[in-house]
């Protein structure tokens, strides 16, 4: 008797996938993809929180925004590829298990990235990332007569863009960083220029679904801060300072949580244009909240009296990214929740208010600091979901 499941086939035609599927869900495959990433996120976190630490954080953010575009971009591209032409077999697995190994590899190089400014292994675990996602699309303009062109549009950009990515090891310094901002705008281009000739498929309700679930694995960085809070408590003696941080962040974490998951995102995507400037803006997203999770960290060093930093940037190492965090979702939700439904004054009142809780780590200590932004945050959420069910 034949077992369910292990009668598949080895390969299957890629067609493109019903956008109006029933129960369309992460796949596990899906999910083991994402959970590789975690492994980069932590690295690119941890290294901005040393640079922070060591009064470097101009120099960290820099690196810290050019290494997380690379774990973005590859995780969004996937995305979509994958909601449009997923099929599970054989193939696209091997194809995806080699993605994986290209995030371990630019996960291994984040500490030379952002340290010696050695973007070598960063750019080639990104080049073996990209390289089966050609050759997925390719095989999407292979199976797929209906998307062939916007397929082999895909195909090329990325191919092109990939091979500039390799020959930008060659700039000197600082015209790399010239050739990082041409390079990422190219990136960003691609879609929409390979979309003009026929859109894919995607799935409104697939692609919130996995937003979602991302954003969960980079709060795990925020958690893991918290959770170093109490072990600091522990190792050095429990603190006043150790203790309102820790709180702090969890209302922090809490917060973010909420207000990402109120829902109904996935109702907005009008048009294409919409549903990847809604992608696109989530950069923005996902890197605040990462650069929480080593804000959180540096708060906890100073409170520990380990980090070299002066309280005030310890503070606005939390404040900037919960405060730039709130006002862009506040401007992607505008895109596609219902008119008058969000209300900007209290979002941009709560983000201002944020931003002067820094202001108190001088005064009053890291921790009265870090759960003051946690209790505003909380404030202006309770008060939100107030004025939306009166």
């Amino acid at each position: 008797m034949a077992v369910p499941g292990l009668a598949m086939p080895w390969r299957r035609r890629m067609n493109g996938r019903d956008p109006e599927e029933e129960g369309r869900a992460s796949t596990p495959l899906e999910l083991l993809f994402d959970l590789c990433f975690v492994v980069a996120i932590a690295q690119a976190a941890a290294q901005l929180a040393h640079g922070i630490e060591e009064n470097h954080a101009v120099a960290a953010t820099g690196g810290f925004v050019m290494v997380f575009f690379a774990i973005w971009w590859a995780w969004m591209n996937f995305t979509w590829f994958a909601s449009s032409y997923d099929t599970d077999d054989v193939p696209y697995r091997l194809l995806t298990l080699l993605q994986m190994a290209g995030v371990l590899i630019l996960a291994a190089g984040v500490p030379a990235a952002l340290n010696d400014y050695d973007f070598a292994m960063v750019t080639v675990g990104y080049a073996v990332m990209r390289i089966p996602m050609v050759l997925q699309w390719l095989r999407a303009a292979r199976e797929h007569p209906e998307g062939r062109r916007t397929a082999q549009r895909y195909a090329l950009g990325i191919a092109v863009v990939q091979v500039l990515w390799l020959l930008r090891l060659l700039l000197p310094h600082p015209f790399d960083y010239i050739g990082f901002v041409v390079l990422a705008v190219a990136e960003v281009a691609v879609p929409p220029w390979a979309e003009r000739t026929r859109p894919t498929s995607f799935h409104p309700e697939h692609i919130a679904e996995r937003y979602g679930l991302f954003t969960i694995i980079v709060l795990g960085e925020v958690i893991l801060a918290a959770t170093v809070a109490f072990q600091g408590s522990q190792a050095s003696g429990l603190t006043l300072d150790l203790v309102l941080v820790a709180v702090g962040a969890l209302l922090l974490m809490f917060g973010i949580w909420w207000i990402y998951f109120l829902g109904g995102d996935e109702h907005g995507f009008r048009s294409l244009r919409t549903a990847l400037t809604w992608g696109y803006g989530h950069f923005l997203v996902f890197a605040a909240v990462a650069a929480l999770g080593a804000g959180l960290e540096t708060a906890v060093q100073l409170a520990e009296h380990e980090a070299h930093v002066a309280p005030l940037v310890a503070g606005f190492a939390v404040a900037v990214p919960v405060a730039l965090y709130v006002l862009v979702i506040m401007v992607l939700r505008g895109l596609v929740w219902p008119s008058g439904t969000l209300t900007p004054l209290l979002v941009t009142l709560a983000a201002v208010l944020i931003l002067a809780c820094a202001f108190l780590a001088p005064v009053a200590g890291i921790g009265v600091s870090v759960l003051a932004m946690g209790i505003v945050l909380a404030a202006a959420l309770a008060w939100f979901l107030r004025l939306r069910h009166a």
